[in-house]
Protein backbone atom coordinates (compact mmCIF):
# COMPACT_ATOMS: atom_id res chain seq x y z
CA UNK A 1 0.00 0.00 0.00
CA UNK A 2 3.19 2.70 -0.05
CA UNK A 3 2.84 5.54 2.22
CA UNK A 4 -0.59 5.59 1.98
CA UNK A 5 -0.93 3.14 4.59
CA UNK A 6 0.03 5.89 7.00
CA UNK A 7 -2.47 8.26 6.58
CA UNK A 8 -5.39 5.05 7.06
CA UNK A 9 -6.46 5.44 10.50
CA UNK A 10 -5.74 9.49 11.46
CA UNK A 11 -4.02 12.29 10.15
CA UNK A 12 -0.51 12.08 9.76
CA UNK A 13 2.33 14.26 11.49
CA UNK A 14 4.96 14.99 8.64
CA UNK A 15 8.28 16.45 9.60
CA UNK A 16 10.92 17.89 7.53
CA UNK A 17 14.56 18.33 8.92
CA UNK A 18 17.85 18.23 6.80
CA UNK A 19 19.99 15.55 7.19
CA UNK A 20 23.68 16.13 8.70
CA UNK A 21 22.10 19.65 10.28
CA UNK A 22 24.19 20.83 12.06
CA UNK A 23 26.40 17.02 12.20
CA UNK A 24 25.92 13.51 11.54
CA UNK A 25 25.50 12.70 15.22
CA UNK A 26 23.45 15.34 16.77
CA UNK A 27 21.16 15.08 13.70
CA UNK A 28 20.83 11.21 14.16
CA UNK A 29 19.18 12.31 17.54
CA UNK A 30 16.80 14.64 16.35
CA UNK A 31 15.40 12.38 13.56
CA UNK A 32 14.56 10.09 16.38
CA UNK A 33 13.09 12.42 18.24
CA UNK A 34 10.82 13.43 15.98
CA UNK A 35 9.47 10.26 15.96
CA UNK A 36 9.64 9.33 19.99
CA UNK A 37 7.03 12.80 19.15
CA UNK A 38 4.40 11.47 17.56
CA UNK A 39 6.30 10.97 14.08
CA UNK A 40 4.10 9.54 10.81
CA UNK A 41 6.37 9.80 7.94
CA UNK A 42 9.64 11.59 8.12
CA UNK A 43 10.96 13.92 5.03
CA UNK A 44 14.91 13.89 5.49
CA UNK A 45 16.32 16.50 3.39
CA UNK A 46 19.14 15.66 0.97
CA UNK A 47 20.44 18.94 0.99
CA UNK A 48 21.16 20.70 -2.18
CA UNK A 49 23.44 23.84 -2.77
CA UNK A 50 20.94 25.58 -4.48
CA UNK A 51 17.92 25.09 -2.93
CA UNK A 52 15.91 27.47 -5.15
CA UNK A 53 12.43 27.00 -2.98
CA UNK A 54 13.72 26.88 0.45
CA UNK A 55 13.12 29.70 2.79
CA UNK A 56 16.08 31.33 4.76
CA UNK A 57 15.75 29.05 7.67
CA UNK A 58 15.73 25.67 5.25
CA UNK A 59 18.82 27.24 3.40
CA UNK A 60 20.58 27.82 6.26
CA UNK A 61 20.27 24.14 7.51
CA UNK A 62 21.24 23.10 4.28
CA UNK A 63 24.49 25.09 5.01
CA UNK A 64 25.04 23.75 7.79
CA UNK A 65 24.63 20.17 6.76
CA UNK A 66 26.71 20.31 3.68
CA UNK A 67 29.52 22.23 5.85
CA UNK A 68 29.24 19.55 8.04
CA UNK A 69 30.46 16.80 5.11
CA UNK A 70 26.96 15.58 4.07
CA UNK A 71 26.73 14.20 -0.04
CA UNK A 72 24.43 11.64 -1.34
CA UNK A 73 26.47 8.46 -0.23
CA UNK A 74 26.88 9.89 3.08
CA UNK A 75 23.15 10.90 3.40
CA UNK A 76 22.45 6.80 2.48
CA UNK A 77 24.83 6.31 5.53
CA UNK A 78 22.85 8.62 7.70
CA UNK A 79 19.92 6.82 6.99
CA UNK A 80 21.25 3.46 7.49
CA UNK A 81 22.35 4.43 10.54
CA UNK A 82 18.96 5.50 12.10
CA UNK A 83 16.45 3.91 14.60
CA UNK A 84 13.56 4.92 13.49
CA UNK A 85 10.26 2.73 12.54
CA UNK A 86 8.37 5.14 10.43
CA UNK A 87 8.70 5.55 6.89
CA UNK A 88 11.55 8.01 5.51
CA UNK A 89 10.81 10.05 2.32
CA UNK A 90 13.89 11.84 0.77
CA UNK A 91 12.74 15.23 -0.21
CA UNK A 92 16.09 16.70 -2.51
CA UNK A 93 16.52 18.44 -5.82
CA UNK A 94 16.68 16.44 -9.18
CA UNK A 95 20.01 17.77 -10.22
CA UNK A 96 21.61 15.29 -6.99
CA UNK A 97 19.48 12.41 -8.56
CA UNK A 98 20.57 12.64 -12.43
CA UNK A 99 23.87 12.63 -11.36
CA UNK A 100 24.19 10.25 -8.76
CA UNK A 101 26.24 6.82 -9.58
CA UNK A 102 24.98 3.43 -7.45
CA UNK A 103 28.82 3.19 -5.95
CA UNK A 104 28.47 -0.92 -7.00
CA UNK A 105 26.33 -1.22 -10.10
CA UNK A 106 27.96 2.08 -11.54
CA UNK A 107 24.96 2.94 -12.64
CA UNK A 108 23.80 6.70 -13.63
CA UNK A 109 20.94 8.45 -12.82
CA UNK A 110 17.32 7.45 -10.87
CA UNK A 111 17.46 4.24 -11.26
CA UNK A 112 20.59 4.12 -9.78
CA UNK A 113 19.30 6.38 -7.02
CA UNK A 114 16.13 4.82 -6.25
CA UNK A 115 17.91 1.51 -6.12
CA UNK A 116 20.22 2.84 -3.40
CA UNK A 117 17.35 4.68 -1.64
CA UNK A 118 15.91 1.06 -1.50
CA UNK A 119 18.89 -0.79 -0.15
CA UNK A 120 18.34 1.94 3.12
CA UNK A 121 14.78 2.09 3.45
CA UNK A 122 13.80 5.11 1.97
CA UNK A 123 10.18 4.70 0.70
CA UNK A 124 9.74 7.84 -1.54
CA UNK A 125 11.01 11.13 -2.49
CA UNK A 126 9.61 14.45 -2.74
CA UNK A 127 11.97 16.25 -5.56
CA UNK A 128 10.78 19.84 -5.00
CA UNK A 129 12.47 20.69 -8.97
CA UNK A 130 11.32 17.89 -10.68
CA UNK A 131 8.56 18.59 -13.65
CA UNK A 132 5.47 16.19 -13.87
CA UNK A 133 6.45 16.09 -17.77
CA UNK A 134 9.55 14.95 -16.78
CA UNK A 135 9.23 12.62 -13.80
CA UNK A 136 9.06 9.57 -16.09
CA UNK A 137 12.38 8.06 -15.91
CA UNK A 138 11.54 8.57 -11.78
CA UNK A 139 8.33 7.28 -11.77
CA UNK A 140 9.62 4.00 -13.47
CA UNK A 141 12.43 3.38 -10.90
CA UNK A 142 10.53 3.96 -8.02
CA UNK A 143 7.69 1.11 -9.68
CA UNK A 144 10.68 -0.79 -9.80
CA UNK A 145 11.92 -0.58 -6.27
CA UNK A 146 8.06 -0.04 -4.90
CA UNK A 147 8.60 2.96 -3.62
CA UNK A 148 6.51 6.53 -3.55
CA UNK A 149 6.72 9.37 -5.80
CA UNK A 150 5.39 12.76 -4.20
CA UNK A 151 4.61 16.36 -5.97
CA UNK A 152 4.02 19.35 -4.74
CA UNK A 153 0.99 21.05 -5.10
CA UNK A 154 1.16 25.27 -5.33
CA UNK A 155 -1.68 27.20 -5.32
CA UNK A 156 -0.75 28.69 -8.59
CA UNK A 157 -0.81 24.39 -10.45
CA UNK A 158 -3.07 23.66 -12.93
CA UNK A 159 -4.37 22.55 -16.15
CA UNK A 160 -2.06 20.22 -17.73
CA UNK A 161 0.81 19.99 -15.41
CA UNK A 162 -2.02 19.26 -12.78
CA UNK A 163 -3.51 16.29 -14.85
CA UNK A 164 0.50 15.18 -15.00
CA UNK A 165 1.11 15.30 -11.87
CA UNK A 166 -2.05 13.36 -11.09
CA UNK A 167 -1.04 10.58 -13.49
CA UNK A 168 2.21 10.00 -11.37
CA UNK A 169 1.91 10.83 -8.08
CA UNK A 170 1.45 8.04 -5.41
CA UNK A 171 2.30 8.32 -1.34
CA UNK A 172 0.44 11.31 -0.83
CA UNK A 173 0.41 14.80 -2.29
CA UNK A 174 1.72 17.59 -1.00
CA UNK A 175 -0.27 20.44 -0.94
CA UNK A 176 1.36 23.95 -0.64
CA UNK A 177 -0.77 25.99 1.74
CA UNK A 178 0.61 29.49 0.26
CA UNK A 179 2.40 31.05 -2.70
CA UNK A 180 6.21 31.61 -2.16
CA UNK A 181 9.43 29.35 -0.14
CA UNK A 182 8.94 27.38 2.70
CA UNK A 183 9.15 29.14 6.44
CA UNK A 184 6.46 29.28 9.37
CA UNK A 185 3.81 31.62 9.88
CA UNK A 186 1.94 33.20 12.94
CA UNK A 187 -1.36 32.83 10.68
CA UNK A 188 -3.00 29.79 8.59
CA UNK A 189 -3.42 30.71 4.75
CA UNK A 190 -6.99 31.39 3.68
CA UNK A 191 -5.94 29.41 0.83
CA UNK A 192 -5.81 25.84 2.44
CA UNK A 193 -8.99 25.19 1.54
CA UNK A 194 -9.28 26.31 -2.06
CA UNK A 195 -6.14 24.19 -2.43
CA UNK A 196 -7.30 21.19 -0.91
CA UNK A 197 -10.90 21.52 -2.88
CA UNK A 198 -8.41 21.25 -6.44
CA UNK A 199 -7.12 17.91 -5.60
CA UNK A 200 -10.42 16.84 -3.73
CA UNK A 201 -10.95 13.64 -6.10
CA UNK A 202 -7.65 12.42 -5.94
CA UNK A 203 -6.95 8.70 -4.98
CA UNK A 204 -4.21 9.88 -3.17
CA UNK A 205 -4.02 11.15 0.75
CA UNK A 206 -3.42 15.02 1.14
CA UNK A 207 -1.29 16.52 3.33
CA UNK A 208 -0.94 20.30 3.70
CA UNK A 209 2.57 22.39 4.07
CA UNK A 210 4.54 25.49 3.93
CA UNK A 211 3.64 28.30 6.99
CA UNK A 212 2.51 25.46 9.72
CA UNK A 213 4.24 26.54 13.22
CA UNK A 214 2.01 25.38 16.00
CA UNK A 215 -0.68 22.75 17.38
CA UNK A 216 -3.59 25.02 16.58
CA UNK A 217 -2.47 25.81 12.63
CA UNK A 218 -2.25 21.75 12.69
CA UNK A 219 -5.56 21.22 13.60
CA UNK A 220 -7.45 24.23 11.94
CA UNK A 221 -5.67 22.54 8.52
CA UNK A 222 -6.61 19.12 9.09
CA UNK A 223 -10.54 20.69 10.31
CA UNK A 224 -9.93 22.14 6.86
CA UNK A 225 -9.91 18.37 5.29
CA UNK A 226 -6.44 17.73 4.99
CA UNK A 227 -5.00 14.23 6.06
CA UNK A 228 -1.95 15.37 7.02
CA UNK A 229 0.36 18.26 7.85
CA UNK A 230 3.59 18.82 6.76
CA UNK A 231 6.15 21.10 9.07
CA UNK A 232 9.66 21.95 8.27
CA UNK A 233 11.17 25.52 9.21
CA UNK A 234 9.25 25.76 13.19
CA UNK A 235 11.26 22.33 13.44
CA UNK A 236 14.62 23.57 11.82
CA UNK A 237 14.47 27.10 14.20
CA UNK A 238 15.31 24.56 16.61
CA UNK A 239 18.02 22.59 15.21
CA UNK A 240 19.44 26.33 14.47
CA UNK A 241 18.80 27.55 17.99
CA UNK A 242 20.92 24.27 19.36
CA UNK A 243 23.59 25.43 16.36
CA UNK A 244 24.43 28.73 17.14
CA UNK A 245 26.69 29.52 19.88
CA UNK A 246 25.00 32.71 20.47
CA UNK A 247 22.01 30.71 22.24
CA UNK A 248 21.89 28.65 25.57
CA UNK A 249 20.09 25.94 24.01
CA UNK A 250 22.44 22.46 25.40
CA UNK A 251 22.33 19.52 22.68
CA UNK A 252 19.93 18.15 25.21
CA UNK A 253 17.10 20.77 25.34
CA UNK A 254 17.48 21.02 21.37
CA UNK A 255 16.38 17.53 21.86
CA UNK A 256 13.73 17.30 23.99
CA UNK A 257 12.22 20.47 21.93
CA UNK A 258 12.15 18.92 18.92
CA UNK A 259 10.23 16.00 20.88
CA UNK A 260 7.43 18.25 22.53
CA UNK A 261 7.12 20.59 19.21
CA UNK A 262 6.63 16.97 17.32
CA UNK A 263 3.88 15.91 20.24
CA UNK A 264 2.06 19.38 19.68
CA UNK A 265 1.96 19.06 16.02
CA UNK A 266 0.39 15.94 16.30
CA UNK A 267 -1.60 16.10 18.64
CA UNK A 268 -3.02 19.01 17.07
CA UNK A 269 -3.76 17.12 14.25
CA UNK A 270 -5.81 14.70 16.22
CA UNK A 271 -7.50 17.68 17.56
CA UNK A 272 -8.75 18.76 14.27
CA UNK A 273 -9.76 15.19 12.94
CA UNK A 274 -11.79 15.22 15.83
CA UNK A 275 -13.22 18.71 15.01
CA UNK A 276 -14.19 17.95 11.23
CA UNK A 277 -15.98 15.04 12.97
CA UNK A 278 -18.07 16.66 15.06
CA UNK A 279 -18.99 19.45 12.61
CA UNK A 280 -20.04 16.81 10.23
CA UNK A 281 -22.25 14.76 12.85
CA UNK A 282 -23.89 18.57 14.07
Amino acid sequence: MGLERVFADEPAFVPYVAAGDPTYEESLEYVEALERGGADVIELGLPFSEPIAEGSTIQEAVVRSLEGGMTPDRYFEFVGDLDVDVPLVCMTYYNLIAQYTHPETGETGPRAFARRASEVGIEGFVVVDLPAEEAGPLREACDEFGQDLVFIIAPTTKGERLKRMREHVSGYVYVQARLGVTGARDDVSDQTEQSLARVDDWAVPKAVGFGIKTGEHAERIVAAGADGVIVGSALVDIVADGADPDVDQPFPETVQRLESKARELKEGALAGAERAAAERSD
